[in-house]
């Protein structure tokens, strides 16, 4: 089969850490042919969607990848459609959802372009409240200081449409600091933010489970430095294996099957002492560590299911 990725330069994927690189690695070792485009190198014809896309391998060694010249595609000839282009989720990327949208009826697009639109990283974490620690999104500073004292005196306060751990603060009640931070990520009450209870849990660890169509494929633990509050790996966080506990198991068979019915079906959940804090549907990450703790190739399962998936879609539409 063809795959399409539509993401950041190839060139600056991390052999030994992207989730990307895995995915392309594991196609090719599968058979498929991989092409890479940028989301500014698609463009359209009327409702037909084209990229000019490169066929693109990976390697363990140097150099880690390396690519043809770009030529043109037709995006519904390819077999599937895999975007893992990295937050934040801007007005450029809602228009490759759109643009995408036109051919997801005819090839498979991974994640559904539309459920990508729909599903912000901080808010649509609010459809599974019973999950969450006590949460708010505000733009009032007043709203967010009150909150802060109603929650112990300790909170967690995010941009909206961040990654990696990116303008993630800590608030507190007796910090000076606390009411600049809170103006700062707000923009003086003109942008939301999210503030969250502080969960001292964070101290052991922030657990990235990834589930495929609706089911586990497992869990790392990701484990912040002394010094900061973030576990991102981006930012410095340690990752050790790890498993479900019972409650968590529950957690994520009540909402996978939610993601799945809504085309969310690579997806990183993070939890802080069994409570939900995300849910990301761009580009999840961390299926390596994953793979190496486990000593599997988790990466294969999400190929062949894309390829299965792939020929269901197109094995009607070739036969009218």
């Amino acid at each position: 089969m063809r795959f399409l990725f539509v993401m950041d330069p190839a060139t600056t994927m991390l052999p030994d850490k992207d989730t990307s690189f895995a995915f392309m690695r594991a196609a090719q070792d599968l058979g498929h042919t991989v092409y890479h485009c940028q989301p500014r190198d698609l463009f359209q014809r009327g409702a037909d969607v084209f990229a000019m896309a490169c066929v693109t391998q990976v390697s363990a060694a140097p150099p880690h990848v390396t690519q043809t010249a770009p030529e043109l595609v037709e995006v519904a000839e390819m077999d599937a459609v895999l975007i893992r282009k990295d937050p934040p989720f801007d007005v450029a990327y809602a228009h490759l959802t759109q643009q995408l949208d036109l051919v997801k009826h005819r090839t498979l697009v991974v994640n559904d372009p539309a459920a990508l639109r729909s599903a912000n990283e901080k808010l649509y974490a609010f459809h599974f409240v019973e999950h969450m620690p006590p949460s708010m999104v505000s733009a009032n500073p007043e709203q967010i200081r009150s909150f802060v004292v109603e929650v112990g005196g300790r909170a967690v306060l995010k941009p909206l449409d961040g990654a990696g751990g990116s303008g993630v603060v800590a608030l507190a009640t007796d910090d000076p600091n606390t009411r600049a931070l809170i103006d700062l990520l707000t923009r003086e009450g003109r942008e939301l933010a999210l503030v969250q209870k502080y969960l001292p849990a964070i101290r052991t660890g922030d657990k990235r489970v990834l589930l495929l169509d609706g089911e586990p494929l497992g869990a790392i633990l990701r484990v912040p430095r002394p010094d900061d509050i973030r576990a991102n790996i981006h930012v410095g966080g340690q990752v050790q294996p790890t498993e479900l506990t019972p409650s968590e198991q529950a957690l994520v068979a009540d909402m996978g099957p939610k993601l799945k019915a809504a085309g969310l079906w690579f997806v990183g959940l993070d939890l802080i002492g069994g409570h939900l804090i995300e849910v990301n549907v761009t580009s999840p990450t961390g299926i390596q560590e994953l793979g190496r703790f486990t000593g599997s190739r988790p990466e294969e399962a999400v190929i062949r299911w894309v390829a299965t998936r792939a020929g269901e879609l197109r094995t009607p539409a070739l036969g009218a």
